[in-house]
């Protein structure tokens, strides 16, 4: 190993994982510097852990909603082998394939706290308290991710909450939970642990998912109420205090006991120890960058992923990387730099083009802009909303299907700007909303695409017919 590279990159999950990599593919030599575990928070905290415990839950409940499958059906949940499954994603918290992947790529790595240090330089302190100084003949690309934020709730931080690290590696499902929060963290988790025993309560502020459509987090709530989680939406956390059988809430609208706590309000940047001072930047503030995702004023600096505040999303992180490290490359090299709106260089879907998905139940998926973001940001447009119950697919689909579908249109242009979809296994409808909002689409020609039958895909079909064909 040396200490001279072509591209530092400060963290190891995915994000800086795919930086290195398209840098690396782009002829640059790279090296990860990494505190924690190489996959990061995704691999071991987040994406799969959370998604491993939803999976089991959904799979039973998807069986006991299908006619001869439900009869079939009659045992309960096994708790402790949910749990051996989600430590088998997790690779039992052991980054060895991943540190062997890095290996295989041409990626070396350097375990230990990475501080910018100078211009181009970054300083290492390893594991056993030496420094080391790494130099970059081209760029350093911070990609240290996010943090669950703990809001500053009286007694909250000395009640020692869980976050989602906690409630994603738990050994043991306390026998009651109390969740402070309504976003996708709160949702997921309160999701899982009614399907793993717990009695759950969620206190949200406003109401559930509040950056998606409102219908969204409404059935989101229903369906929570009806696997018993006691969802209080409008409610202020005034106070916690954690006792000897556990944590007491004090809300506006009365007192909570639980087990448990979860603090599951956002997450903030992890950019407060790593040496942004030295160019200038504030510490503990996401990183500002433009669309090729370089820091304005530090022409060799980049920041990717959740610690530039862009788009919390791990898939979002992963695009970004592949348009940061092929334009690190590209600058290196003399090449050309594609970095107008939707070109190789430019992470433009940032601002319009972001898929989501809530593994909830029952499940939400969207992509775009909502409609009252798009009338905020001066659109004109119409949106459309089609009951799933009006798609033959997804009778097949589960007895009693319930869920709902909207596009938004721009009616200047006749594309779709946005897409909600909520119902059980939506996840996997979501990609052909994308591809339609990345590509403008028009109307005219989705008309065209036609959905196979008996799909849930057909409510394509029926969101078309909703809007109304346009004339020639």
């Amino acid at each position: 190993m040396t200490d001279e590279y072509d591209l530092i990159v400060l963290g190891g999950g995915p994000v800086g994982e795919n930086v290195a990599d398209r840098a690396v593919q782009g002829g640059l030599t790279a090296v990860i510097v990494e505190s924690e575990l190489v996959g990061g928070e995704c691999s071991y905290w987040a994406c799969m852990p959370s998604k491993a415990l939803l999976r089991s839950p959904q799979a039973l409940h998807a069986a006991q909603h299908v006619g001869g499958a439900a009869e079939a059906v009659t045992g309960a949940l096994d708790v402790a082998a949910v749990l051996r499954r989600r430590d088998e994603f997790t690779s039992h918290w052991s980054d060895d394939g991943q540190v062997k992947w890095l290996d295989s790529a041409g990626i070396d790595l350097v375990r230990g706290h990475g501080r910018l240090s100078g211009e181009r330089q970054v300083a290492v302190t390893t594991p056993d308290g030496e420094e080391r100084i790494l130099t970059a003949r081209h760029a350093v690309a911070v990609s240290t991710g996010s943090d669950a934020a703990i809001p500053p709730i009286p007694g909250l931080r000395e009640a020692k909450p869980w976050t989602s690290r906690e409630a994603t590696s738990a050994e043991e499902i306390p026998a009651s939970l109390a969740i402070i929060g309504g976003g996708v963290v709160a949702v997921e988790m309160a999701t899982a642990y009614a399907a793993l025993g717990s009695t759950v309560t969620v206190l949200a502020r406003s109401g559930l998912l509040g950056s998606v459509e409102p219908f969204a987090g409404e059935l989101v709530a229903d369906r929570l109420r009806e696997l018993g989680v006691d969802v209080r939406t409008g409610v202020e956390t005034l106070s916690v205090v954690r006792g000897a059988d556990g944590v007491t809430i004090t809300t506006d609208g009365g007192e909570v006991r639980a087990a448990e706590v979860l603090a599951a309000t956002g997450r903030t940047p992890r950019s407060e120890d790593i040496g942004l001072e030295t160019v200038g930047l504030q510490p503990g503030r996401s990183i500002a960058t433009d669309d090729t995702l370089r820091v304005p004023g530090v022409d060799w600096l980049y920041a990717v992923g959740d610690v530039n505040g862009r788009v919390l999303l791990t898939h979002q992180g992963k695009y970004q990387a592949r348009a940061a490290g092929d334009v690190v490359a590209a600058r290196a090299r003399g090449a050309a730099v594609d970095d107008e709106a939707w070109g190789r260089h430019a992470a433009t879907a940032d601002h319009a083009a972001v898929p989501q998905v809530v593994f909830s139940e029952p499940e939400v998926a969207a992509v775009g802009v909502t409609e009252a973001a798009a009338r905020k940001a001066g659109r004109r447009v119409r949106a459309v909303d089609v009951e799933f119950s009006s798609v033959a697919g997804a009778s097949l689909h589960a007895d009693d299907y319930r869920g709902r579908a909207r596009m938004v249109v721009d009616e200047d242009r006749q594309v779709i700007l946005g897409v909600t979809l909520v119902g059980d296994d939506v996840a996997e409808l979501i990609h052909a909303a994308t591809v339609a909002v990345a590509g403008e689409v028009p109307l005219a020609r989705l008309w065209h695409a036609v959905p196979s039958y008996p799909t849930m895909s057909e409510v394509w079909l029926r969101l078309l017919e909703a809007y109304g064909r346009p004339s020639a």
